[in-house]
């Protein structure tokens, strides 16, 4: 009989707790933080709050989905990015739920990162390309980065955003225009109503491999300002975007001859950004773009799961 594989993560905005088994998601649950309305945010000390009580009901709807006798290893990301100073005060409520859920089943804990389980769970459906390198792109609320992925899940990071990450950009306009926070469902659903020639052209900045988002968040809110179409002004933002993630991708790929590319992060899951980006690599770089699935792409514990999985069978080193 194989073995199951418990997963945890507790990020700025999401408790997950996942199963794995021989490559699959046997359960995977998730939470959303509360944010009060208006806010664009919360304080850690918030979120850790937040997850000590979503993880109490969390972990035991997941055990109850998996075979508590057949569990081999329990993972959690520790911290957001696999360096040993990447540090935020949310995960300690995930490692300390893991913790204990390894002693009372008696196996062992792997420590991961949260953007290491972003990747494993894009790769779910791309799996061909854990054997070779490829770009990695993690674009969220809280990050938006460019990277290696080489043998291990070595992340090795060659660019990203100066200021404001992506899910940023859209929370920050979104509210402004009377959305609720986190706005990414609400923005897509507004831009996926425009047809026809888009006139507004937010400004994007791309040197190499970094980029900026403020000044195209400060162009949308002057647009906001005078009035601007809503509509067109959230498709806008979308269209930023894409050309931003286009021009990094290519310069990336030119940097490392690397030509093929998997993008995770909550923000990847948006199949309007999906398009938009997919299209424009077709006409302009020849480049192999991959996503992972949708409902795979925002926060949640599964990559962490299947990392397990992966280290404990042999296939992953780290």
């Amino acid at each position: 009989m194989s073995g199951q594989y418990i997963g945890i993560d507790t990020s700025c905005y999401t408790t997950s707790a996942a199963c794995a088994e021989n490559g699959s998601i046997v359960s995977d649950k998730r939470a959303m933080l509360r944010v009060a309305s208006g806010e664009r945010g919360l304080r850690q000390s918030d979120g850790v709050f937040q997850h000590v009580r979503n993880l109490a009901e969390i972990v035991p709807a997941v055990m109850a989905d998996a075979e508590r006798a057949n569990i081999r290893a329990v993972a959690v990301s520790v911290r957001p990015r696999p360096e040993e100073d990447s540090y935020m005060p949310v995960f300690l409520a995930g490692k300390a739920s893991a913790y204990a859920l390894s002693q009372g089943l008696g196996v062992r804990v792997y420590e991961l990162s949260h953007q290491q389980g972003h990747v494993r769970a894009a790769l779910k459906g791309n799996e061909q390309l854990m054997d070779k390198p490829f770009l990695g792109m993690h674009i969220s609320g809280g990050t938006t980065e460019i990277f290696t992925v080489s043998d291990g899940m070595r992340i090795k990071l060659i660019g990203g955003c100066d200021d404001l990450h992506a899910g940023q950009l859209v929370d920050r306009i979104g509210v402004a225009m009377g959305m609720s926070f986190p706005s990414g469902k609400h923005m897509e659903r507004l831009a996926s109503q425009f047809s026809g020639e888009l006139k507004l052209r937010l400004p994007v900045w791309v040197r190499g491999c970094r980029c900026s988002f403020s000044g195209t968040e400060s162009a949308a809110q002057r647009l906001i300002e005078s009035g601007a179409c809503q509509t067109e002004l959230a498709y806008a933002v979308y269209d930023a975007m894409a050309r931003t993630f286009h021009k990094l991708i290519v310069n990336a790929a030119c940097d490392t001859g690397i030509d093929c590319a998997l993008i995770a992060g909550g923000v990847a899951s948006s199949g309007l950004l999906r398009s938009m980006l997919t299209e424009r690599m077709s006409k302009r770089g020849h480049i192999d773009v991959r996503f992972g699935e949708p409902a795979l792409s925002s926060d949640n514990a599964a990559g962490i799961a299947l990392m397990a999985e992966d280290i404990d069978c042999g296939r992953l080193e780290v």
